[in-house]
């Protein structure tokens, strides 16, 4: 067992062999202590002191200034330990939905997975989706139980809730460590295979039963093991932990165990981590194989920005050894010819700390900095063995939030920070609308978008202001029109002189503009035929009515007059668009709002809520469908008006547990009452 006084080490672990390595992701909704359980594990391997602080006073975890003042984690976080001869990469990650890329980026980094649940709390339904999802994946996984010491409900109702929350057969999941009970407050921590007590003995529970359950578990998926427990031998506890670590791999068993806001129970999950969880060589399917010897084959975890070093990439080594002063290959699918750069020194993350490393061997996590050119997803090699991974599915941006500069310095910094921003967070989706001329950063909600902005702001050093989104609006005829358009001019030398008459018919939605002309006589000269079209069509891209582009029209011109000397293009031009606008006056004009194509995954008991909610947001349902048990796939059109705020409603609808993803349907005219709100220039706020 590990010497439980070992004094605090500022040097980052350094280790030789894969095997010595295990990268743990931390996995649980916000307010189930994750990052305390980190601090907590770091503490009892003498990483940091009381306070839970490194040598420059930050802490581990959530040390953005931003994290401090919600006291929420926004990005995940790698914390290096030494345990029993291990090194154990504890990434901590942010529980609040609106980061779940960062939940996606540590489980591509991680060879298993903690999942931290709070006898406080039920499991939340995006828990579970993790869950699942870590499931079909096949990653290893166990469980730990926080905050006994201020639950209601026990160690063993809480297991029983993991049990039935995750849908586990029989025997999957497993108490390795049990709390021992001071009256109702937890203790200390009993190892059910040795029998041994971690703190204070307390009221330990009986463990005869429930060690001979999980002997009986780990000795019934392997038939040595099975055969000298029939013979009625007593099995070795290294035996066991190889059972169990075999169990995990093939995700058969899931071990448990407990933690304490106030460490109790860290030093053993160190020990059940360093004995039993997995290490990279037992890589999961797709990855290369953990070979500290087989050319260099790396991956891009994320990316920092850092006002003194710049940009630094944290990277996954998966097969081969990284070292400074070698070159690798960067590949992936922002790059159209693979670029070729140099490792500089590595380092190792602890809080922001970064602390210098010799090299890292295939498996571990890295530090590189000034990496230009690397975002997310982007793999490292060996520019003679050229491999490239899959980059991991990232969540889609549909919260829109417009912003432009605060100042005309801020306008000219902001196209450089948001290149900075976005290549830091793939999670940002960055549009420029050509349509309503607006600057638009989607992201996944508003918890993520508060993130960003304060990023830009004190990262990047730029001011935004947020202004109204709008939509794309458009408007149409809604019936057929004549208009007459004249442009005399005379001031002097060469006037201008130009007359056209047209005629307007509606076309079907998405026709676009038609251009024709039927002129007898010679009325319009034929080289100032395409006068009149570009006159047209520069009209109905700025709109002739409501300040909204023009579309699905039929224009003919019909007749018009000419002078010989007077007459030229830009005369025709301005009379095609005079002769439209006075057209518009003849008729009803319509405004179309653009109409999105949604589906909704939910739970059934939040179908009727999303359907009324949909009612009332102008949406058609088109049908539902079963989408597994107990759940529903939903399909409606929406109007993109309605759509503003959606994954934040959505979320609060369904308490977190519905999908969404939206798309571009069609325009389609806009109620009439709504759209004499929309008939100025620029207008079209979303709700």
């Amino acid at each position: 067992m590990p010497d439980r006084t070992s004094a605090r080490t500022e040097r980052a672990p350094v280790v030789e062999r894969p095997d010595q390595l295990r990268n743990v992701v931390l996995i649980g909704c916000s307010g189930v202590g994750k990052t305390t359980l980190a601090e907590s594990l770091a503490l009892a391997a003498g990483a940091v002191g009381r306070a839970g602080r490194t040598v420059d006073g930050t802490t581990i975890s959530d040390f953005e200034p931003i994290e401090q003042q919600h006291r929420r984690s926004v990005q995940l976080a790698v914390i290096p330990l030494e345990w029993n001869g291990a090194k154990i990469n504890v990434i901590d990650t942010p529980g609040h939905p609106d980061f779940d890329a960062e939940v996606r980026a540590a489980l591509r980094a991680a060879d298993s997975a903690v999942f931290v649940v709070s006898a406080t709390d039920p499991i939340s339904a995006a828990t579970r989706a993790l869950w699942r999802e870590c499931a079909d994946a096949g990653l290893p996984r166990g469980i730990v139980v926080t905050k006994l010491d201020i639950a209601r409900s026990g160690y063993e109702e809480m297991l029983t809730e993991c049990h039935d929350a995750f849908g586990l057969g029989p025997d999957t999941l497993r108490p390795v460590f049990v709390p021992a009970y001071d009256g109702s407050r937890p203790c200390g921590s009993v190892d059910v295979l040795l029998g041994r007590t971690y703190g204070d003995p307390g009221d330990t529970p009986d463990l005869a039963q429930i060690r001979e359950s999980l002997v009986e578990a780990i000795s019934g998926q392997d038939d040595s093991l099975m055969e000298r427990y029939l013979a009625g031998e007593t099995l070795d506890t290294d035996s066991l932990a190889d059972g169990i670590r075999r169990e995990m791999i093939s995700c058969a068993l899931h071990p448990a165990s407990a933690a304490t806001d106030y460490g109790v129970g860290a030093a053993e999950l160190l020990d059940l981590i360093a004995a039993v969880f997995p290490d990279p060589t037992h890589r999961r399917p797709g990855a290369p194989a953990a070979d500290a010897d087989a050319p260099v084959t790396a991956q891009v975890v994320r990316v920092t920005g850092d006002a003194y070093v710049g940009r630094i990439s944290l990277v996954r080594v998966y097969a081969g050894t990284l070292r400074p002063d070698t070159f690798v290959r960067l590949s992936g699918p922002d790059h159209t010819d693979d670029a070729t750069e140099r490792i500089p020194t590595l380092t190792s993350p602890f809080g922001k700390q970064q602390r210098p490393v010799p090299d890292a061997v295939a498996g571990d996590l890295v530090c590189i900095g000034k990496l230009t050119n690397a975002v997310p997803g982007d793999t490292l090699c060996d520019p003679e063995n050229p491999v490239v991974l899959d980059p991991w599915p990232l969540p889609e941006a549909l919260l829109p939030v417009a912003v432009e500069g605060h100042t005309r310095s801020d306008d000219d910094k902001l196209a450089q920070a948001l290149a900075r921003l976005t290549a830091e967070d793939p999670a940002v989706r960055l549009e420029n609308n050509p349509d309503t001329h607006q600057l638009v950063l989607w992201c996944t909600g508003e918890a993520h978008a508060e993130v960003v902005l304060d990023r830009l702001r004190n990262r990047h050093g730029v001011n935004v202001d947020l202004v109204d989104y709008r939509v794309a609006l458009r408007e149409t005829f809604a019936g057929s029109a004549k208009g007459h358009g004249r442009l005399v001019k005379q001031s002097g030398g060469h006037g201008q002189y130009a007359v056209c008459d047209i005629e307007v018919e509606p076309l079907p939605v998405g026709s676009g503009v038609l251009f024709e002309e039927h002129v007898v006589g010679g009325a319009v000269p034929r080289q100032f035929i395409p006068s009149v079209e570009k006159g047209v069509r520069t009209a109905t891209a700025k709109g002739v009515a409501t300040g909204h582009p023009l579309v699905d029209v039929k224009v003919t011109l019909v007749d018009g007059k000419a002078h010989s000397v007077d007459s030229s293009d830009a005369a025709f031009q301005a009379a095609a668009g005079l002769a439209l606008r006075d057209a518009a006056t003849h008729t009803t004009m319509r405004v179309l709002e653009p109409v999105d194509a949604v589906k909704i995954v939910l739970p059934d008991d939040y179908l009727g809520a999303v359907l009324g909610d949909l009612s009332a947001r102008r949406g058609r349902v088109l049908g539902t469908e079963n989408a597994g048990p107990g759940t529903t796939l939903l399909r409606a059109e929406v109007p993109e008006l309605e759509l503003a705020r959606y994954p934040v409603d959505l979320r609060a609808l369904t308490q977190g547990t519905a999908e969404f993803a939206r798309g571009y349907l069609r325009h389609e005219p806009m109620p009439e009452a709504l759209a004499a709100q929309h008939t100025q220039a620029g207008s079209g706020n979303g709700h």
